[in-house]
């Protein structure tokens, strides 16, 4: 008789005893497998939670992006048109033009062609915008009997590659006047009056409010009638302008790009309004970027609290995993070796007789683990199912993804691969010392019923 029909005959013949084989070693896989699941699972979880929270922090900060544009947008534009009282904060002079004569007495008398400012405008410059001519000259206002700063403008020059913007002051008309505080308070003047200057006749149409500087003893008329009652047709005094917002040392970028554009003349910054210009952008975008980083912030907290719950709930299942697995395993194997034992005391004779017969010590320990082995992978493969039937019934929640992508994910099918290996090792290791004992004994001493 071969040994694997006896090892076949020895199943038959032991069914229960082979039957709670398999069943402890199912269990033992179940375990492994089902706990490698299960954590695999809870993996593949978070890096959809993650995946989700991360997509909604975007989305939000998106959208609060998206608002902060538009809040930056319009605050800027408030901020434009509260500032629009501050007027031009770059002056370009001929560059024999005297300061002091501008900051002392508040008259210009070097002058330029008044084509300059069509020069300016239809150049590729990009510093500065809004370009305004003017006449501008300290006179004696002969009916009046005051001396008054005369300024003569037209409507602003558009630089033709940025297109038409909104200008800062509103062209004087011809024959009309705007005076300054000083000038309509002394004078008495009201919004209608007709007045003469110098021989010429206008309107009072504006009357602006106190401003602290040169523009309460101004009057503003237009560009053409100014240079007219001057005698400087076609010349102008300064082209006023407003500075783009540009980085780091603002006035040399612009007097670098206007010496290229117009040489012969000399550019100057009215420091204040410049920096009070430069103050409220930079504080629009301060508070927009606040605004924003904020969202941020608080984006990220809630990403790293979702992330720090997560490997909270992984450790804790991989510890429990760690000790459990083991402690399955381990009872696995010893209920295996005690099994194995009783079934070699229960065949004791019939071992005893087949030795008597001439079957070796080598081939009894083959029956033995033969049925171990044939136990272990039956075991093996039934716990492989069972602890698949864990991931899909016992998960902590509905899984992303569907269970076959986990399942064939690195660590489950290591897990898989290692059950059906291991199982036979196990079952055969736990068999093997009743086994040996099983296969030593002497016949003779076992049929003398000793």
């Amino acid at each position: 008789m071969s040994v694997w029909r006896l090892m076949l005959r020895e199943i038959r013949h032991r069914k229960v005893n082979f039957g709670l084989g398999v069943l402890t070693v199912a269990v033992a896989i179940a375990c492994l497998v089902g706990a490698q699941s299960l954590l695999q699972a809870d993996r593949v979880i978070t890096q959809h939670i993650l995946a989700d929270r991360q997509a909604e922090v975007e989305g939000a900060i998106a959208e609060k992006q998206a608002e902060v544009e538009k809040a930056g947008a319009e605050l800027q534009d408030a901020m434009r048109k509260h500032m629009l009282g501050l007027g031009f904060n770059v002056l370009i002079l001929p560059e024999d033009q005297e300061l002091s004569e501008l900051h002392l007495g508040g008259g210009l008398t070097a002058t330029m062609p008044e084509s300059n400012v069509d020069k300016l405008a239809n150049s590729e410059i990009v510093t500065v915008n809004h370009l305004l001519p003017s006449v501008n000259q300290r006179i004696h206002w002969g009916e009046r009997d005051m001396d008054i700063i005369l300024v003569g403008t037209r409507g602003e020059v558009p630089i033709m590659h940025r297109g038409m913007k909104k200008p800062l002051l509103e062209a004087v008309a011809p024959g009309k006047m705007v005076v300054g505080y000083e000038v309509h308070r002394k004078l008495g003047l009201n919004e209608g009056d007709a007045v003469t200057l110098n021989g010429e006749e206008f309107t009072v149409s504006t009357m602006h409010p106190q401003r602290g500087s040169q523009d309460d003893t101004t009057v503003w008329i237009d560009l053409a009638q100014a240079q007219e009652m001057l005698g400087l047709q076609n010349l102008i005094h300064a082209i006023l302008a407003l500075e783009c917002d540009c980085a780091g040392d603002r006035i040399s970028v612009i007097r670098e790009e206007i010496a290229g554009i117009l040489p012969g003349t000399q550019v100057i910054e009215r420091y204040s309004q410049a920096l009070a210009r430069a103050e409220a952008r930079g504080y629009a975008k301060e508070a927009a970027d606040e605004a924003l980083a904020r969202e941020k912030a608080a984006g990220e907290e809630r990403l790293a609290q979702e992330a720090a719950g997560r490997a909270e709930i992984e450790q804790r299942h991989a510890g429990l995993a760690a000790v459990l697995v083991p402690l399955v395993v381990g009872a696995s194997a010893l209920l295996i070796a005690l099994l194995s034992y009783v079934n070699a005391r229960q065949r004791r004779e019939e071992i005893g007789i087949l030795r008597a017969i001439g079957l070796k010590a080598g081939q009894i320990m083959i029956v033995f683990l033969s049925k171990a082995f044939v136990m272990g992978l039956i075991g093996g493969v039934i716990g492989a199912v069972l602890g698949l039937a864990i991931l899909t019934f016992q998960s902590e929640s509905p899984l992303p993804v569907p269970v076959s992508e986990i399942v064939r994910s690195g660590p489950v099918t290591s897990a898989l691969v290692l059950a059906i290996v291991l199982a036979p090792v196990l079952a055969g290791i736990a068999s093997w010392l009743p086994g040996l004992i099983a296969a030593r004994q002497d016949p003779a001493v076992v049929l003398q019923g000793d």
